[in-house]
């Protein structure tokens, strides 16, 4: 992978830089004439999805893809495990796909988990406009490169959580401060979104830490109201180049919104695995009250 703005040791890797080395990479593999990539999100409902035809001057054209939809990619991301093959050879499995497939140049697929932490977080899918064999060794590379993938978008150092855990911490007269109250149903996570973009555009935030702090954001509040009683609030501080979002639920039966991470697909798991692969730092406390689930990013 190339070494780019996303890939400078010791800083966090930058969502935008990090997708368009990633697509950089995978349309250099040999008869690769188009890539893409998906990061679930939405509780794993959807996927945000770039590919190499949707860059534009450097500028990423991302959109939403249904995350169920029966396509060599999902199944890679929900499975962990690589979709390889010619179009004959997947058509019996991916018919839709196929026949849409046919349309283009494209005469096989891979599609291959992005991992990062051991988790599956995302997906790669190449599209060869020469027919393929997918010996052994082109397999175990292509799967090393959603590693490699995954382990750039997850790098960094991993020290103890900072105990901000309550959404009434003050923070010191300098910080900018804003609050937003999340109606008790998934449509106000949209709502959840663009007060989150707004409000970090109007504070002069760059675009790359606003596009991971909408993604983590909405993964959080997804989390919030599937398994909560009632709404959540949301609390957004920046504070010395630190842009800190707490993300507070009204109580749940049964079920915690900050924990288990094991299933790939798991609604709040594969949300959580996402937060820990693009923020500084993580953490969550439950009380008799509810759940308090917070995120650092670096401006």
């Amino acid at each position: 992978m190339q070494n780019g703005a996303g890939a400078v040791a010791g800083t966090r890797p930058d969502l935008s830089a990090w997708a368009r080395d990633a697509l950089a990479s995978a349309t250099e593999l040999p008869d690769v004439y188009r890539a893409g990539l998906a990061l679930p999100i939405g509780g794993g409902r959807q996927s945000r999805f770039i590919a190499s035809d949707r860059v534009h001057h450097g500028t990423l054209e991302w959109c939403l893809i249904d995350a169920y939809d029966d396509v060599p990619l999902n199944t890679a991301v929900r499975t962990g495990h690589p979709v390889l093959g010619v179009l004959d050879n997947l058509e019996d499995a991916y018919a839709d796909f196929v026949e849409r497939q046919r349309q283009t140049a494209t005469v096989a697929v891979a599609a291959v988990p992005i991992v990062a932490a051991g988790a599956t977080v995302g997906g790669l899918v190449v599209f060869f406009d020469r027919w393929q064999e997918f010996r052994p060794v082109q397999r175990k590379d292509l799967v090393r490169l959603g590693e490699d993938l995954g382990r750039l978008l997850g790098h960094y150092d991993h020290p103890e959580p900072r105990p901000r855990l309550s959404a009434d911490d003050p923070p010191s007269s300098e910080a900018k401060v804003a609050v937003h109250a999340v109606a008790a149903e998934l449509a106000a996570v949209s709502e959840a979104r663009r007060f989150m973009r707004v409000l970090l555009e109007d504070w002069g935030v760059d675009e790359d830490t606003r596009d991971v702090a909408v993604l983590c954001l909405s993964e959080l509040v997804t989390n919030a109201l599937i398994h909560g009683q009632a709404g959540c609030v949301v609390r957004v501080v920046l504070e010395r180049e630190v842009l800190t979002t707490i993300v507070r639920d009204g109580g749940h039966e049964g079920a915690i919104s900050a924990v288990s991470m094991d299933e790939p697909l798991q609604v709040h798991g594969r949300g959580l695995r996402l937060v820990d692969a693009l923020v500084a730092r993580w953490g969550s406390a439950t009380d008799g009250a509810g759940t308090t689930v917070w995120f650092d990013v670096h401006c």
